[in-house]
């Protein structure tokens, strides 16, 4: 098969490179970004259209074309588009967040056509290990040639779980909720995912099994962390999923101390959504207006980028809408640095040298903290654990309620019981 990356190498196209930087060259650079705007993960999407017309109005913004495509949240879609954007819209640098559903064949699309690629928003072990022609064997394990991911591992989430749940009198048996998706076998493996880390911090975990997206029974699931008398719910579940399983959990006099999940309570809807059972739900935080972090296109200050979204929209803030606004001071990092716009290997090698201090904080692919099989293209950004309080008009407020890994993120208040 004749790849965009097999023909740009055969052309003089591909070997020629101009002395000044990509953005200085007349022309506006092309971007591809693709996000789940429609289905299940829509909700990591709000902030797209904000963040995007807010990097076009800035001076450096100006120099780029942004080209969307909806995902779906749907990965042979998100694929498909991906190769819409590379050979279709000859897009030079592509941008992509959103849980693996989103990221993974992106990524693997742009590998095949050899075309630069920059993602967010999916726990790095997923998004590496789950490219891996056999995840199960890390010896065959090979770094990308261009693509480059920055998120927390689950090693973070175990740290920030675990802390939040030892400021409490438990009997540290641990109900796991993980579906059959990209996610959930991640979490849920017994090797790389959550168990190792969580034994080793004396908890037990109860992994009853994988289950299907958009399911409508959790009855399986909820009489086996009964059984185990598990004091604590945790995993790594879609919104819809979640609010059937709690709504499905509290009906059948399940009431655990403490649940803590991933991606499923990240926004305040589906919080909203399930009332006063929401109060002190727990869940990873990743950005907050009180980051002490400012854009380097816009020079917002984490604050002003949240405030500016709520008085655009009429919406409350979300934890994306920083880590959006950061793919795209990553592009202009990027494509500043690089002279050539139609050389991938170029823009690849412009994205390795990054040290860009953005509206959630430094990222540089360093190695740091990252295992050697994956430090070529994976660094890690900060994470917190926060709760959800319930205020007196009923709206709710996410409190940090724990920051051992990211002291400079200020907290809120202590962790508290459901019950």
């Amino acid at each position: 098969m004749i790849t965009r990356r097999k023909l740009l190498k055969t052309t003089a196209a591909a070997s020629a490179v101009l002395a000044a930087p990509a953005i200085a060259q007349g022309r506006k650079i092309k971007l591809g970004y693709v996000s789940p705007q429609t289905g299940p993960l829509a909700a990591f999407s709000e902030s797209d259209a904000f963040n995007i017309d807010l990097f076009l109005g800035t001076d450096i913004g100006s120099e780029f074309e942004v080209i969307v495509k909806d995902s779906q949240s749907n990965p042979n879609r998100a694929a498909e588009v991906a190769q819409e954007l590379i050979v279709d819209d000859e897009v030079e640098l592509m941008l992509v967040g959103s849980t693996p559903e989103t990221t993974n064949p992106v990524t693997t699309t742009c590998e095949l056509e050899g075309v630069a690629c920059i993602s967010t928003l999916a726990p790095w072990q997923p998004w590496f290990i789950g490219q891996q022609g056999n995840p199960t064997d890390p010896g065959s394990w090979q770094p990308f040639d261009f693509s480059f991911h920055y998120f927390w591992g689950l090693e973070d989430i175990i740290n920030v779980f675990t802390a939040m749940w030892g400021q409490l009198d438990t009997n540290q048996r641990v109900g796991g909720l993980f579906p059959n998706d990209a996610d959930g076998n991640a979490w849920g493996d017994p090797t790389v995912g959550l168990r190792p880390g969580l034994e080793a911090a004396g908890y037990n975990l109860l992994d009853p099994g994988r289950f299907q997206n958009l399911t409508d029974d959790f009855s399986a699931q909820i009489n086996a962390f009964k059984g185990d008398n598990a004091d604590i719910v945790t995993g790594v579940i879609i919104p819809p999923d979640f609010t059937t399983f709690w709504n499905q959990a509290k009906q059948q006099g399940y009431a655990p101390k403490a649940v803590t999940v991933a991606k499923a309570i990240l926004f305040p809807p589906t919080v909203e959504a399930l009332g006063e059972g929401a109060h002190n739900l727990s869940s990873e935080v990743w950005w907050t207006p009180t980051h002490p972090f400012s854009s380097s296109v816009s020079g917002q200050s984490a604050a002003e980028l949240a405030e500016a979204f709520s008085t655009e929209t009429n919406r409350p803030w979300t934890q994306p809408i920083g880590f959006v606004h950061s793919l795209f001071e990553m592009a202009a990092d990027v494509m500043g640095r690089t002279a050539s716009t139609g050389d991938g290997e170029a823009i690849a090698e412009a994205i390795a040298a990054t040290n860009l201090e953005t509206i959630i904080g430094r990222v540089a692919f360093d190695g740091a903290g990252v295992p050697p099989f994956a430090a070529a293209n994976v660094t890690k950004t900060l994470l917190t654990g926060g709760q959800w309080r319930r205020r007196e008009d009923g709206s709710f407020e996410l409190v940090v309620v724990e920051n051992s890994d990211a002291p400079n993120i200020p907290t809120g208040g202590a962790f508290e019981t459901l019950t």
